[in-house]
Parts: structure tokens; C-alpha cells; sequence
């Protein structure tokens, strides 16, 4: 699974934003701190702004915030709200044509591993994410937002269990 370029500049301007609670922030000074398109994180400021994630202000002067504390923003209702689909194979999503329909069950399997994803993702907060000792100059680790590139992903044993040949998965 791989979210979309938009779902990690969305977290990376929120981010930067609760790194700089004392003041307005631009979108070319975010994408200057983070190299990333200027003109992505422009579409990113009007849909976090329509759902009430960020505030902004136009004109000279202006710039934007976060319209609520870091704690209150959660990570998995950010990312639902963020992502277009969560379509992870064909089946899942809407004109499904895979002649396995019926027969296969991915689908399920499929369905609890996105729901743990997202489980685990609401037990976070931006908060989590934040730390006083960021500065502006540390604002990424190799282009990775600050806050996630500390994240390791630790396999998981397998548990296999013996079928028939021919039984389907």
C-alpha cells in the first residue's frame, strides 16, 4: 500500500505548521523548507482549509495555521479525508471485473489489514509527530517529514499453515 503524494504533503505542511505555532505560515516557505511543488501544496492549503484543518489568511501578510491544537488533529481522520480510495487491489473498488469474485478471499484478508492500517493511524495525534526540540532547520531528515522518518516497519512472522494443493487462497 502507498499513500498519495497529496496524503504526505498534507502531513508534511501540518507538520511544518505545528512546528511554527507563533506564526503565519506561507506555501512557498513549505515547499522551500521541504523541496517539494509549490503548487501541489497550494491545492493541499484549500482542501485542508475547507475541512477545517488549517486556517488561512489572505493578502499581505498573510499565510496560515492550524485551526486546531496538534493533539486534536488524529492522523486517520486526516488521512481519510485525504486519500481518494483505499483500493488496495481491483476487487475492492467500484467496476470490479476479476474473474476471482466470489471465489478468493483476499477481499477479507485485504479489508483487515487496511483496517488495522487505519487503526493504528487514529491512535496518533500530529502531537506525536511534534517535538520542542525541532527547529526550522531540521524540518526534514532526507525528505522524509520530520516525526515520520524515525518510523520503523518491523516485519511480521508469517504464519503459514498447510492447505491442499489446489484449494483456493
Amino acid at each position: 500500500m502507498r499513500l498519495t503524494t497529496m496524503t504526505d504533503y498534507a502531513l508534511r505542511m501540518l507538520i511544518y505548521l505545528g512546528q511554527h505555532p507563533d506564526r503565519l505560515c506561507t506555501t512557498a516557505e513549505i515547499a522551500q523548507a521541504y523541496d517539494i511543488s509549490e503548487a501541489h501544496l497550494t491545492k493541499i492549503t484549500h482542501q485542508l482549509g475547507l475541512g477545517g484543518w488549517i486556517r488561512t489568511v489572505r493578502g499581505k501578510g498573510g499565510g496560515m495555521s492550524l485551526a486546531l491544537a496538534p493533539e486534536d488533529i488524529m492522523l486517520g481522520e486526516l488521512v481519510r479525508a485525504v486519500e481518494p480510495d483505499f483500493y488496495l487491489v481491483e476487487c475492492l473498488g467500484n467496476g470490479n471485473a476479476c474473474s476471482l469474485t466470489g471465489r478468493c478471499r483476499l477481499t477479507g484478508i485485504f479489508n483487515e489489514a487496511l483496517a488495522a492500517f487505519l487503526e493504528q493511524l487514529d491512535r496518533h495525534s500530529l502531537a506525536d509527530l511534534l517535538s520542542p526540540a525541532q527547529t526550522p532547520a531540521s524540518a526534514t531528515s532526507r525528505g522524509v517529514p520530520v516525526g515520520l522518518s524515525g518510523l520503523s516497519i518491523q516485519p511480521v512472522p508469517i504464519k503459514r499453515r498447510s492447505r491442499k494443493p489446489h484449494e483456493p487462497i
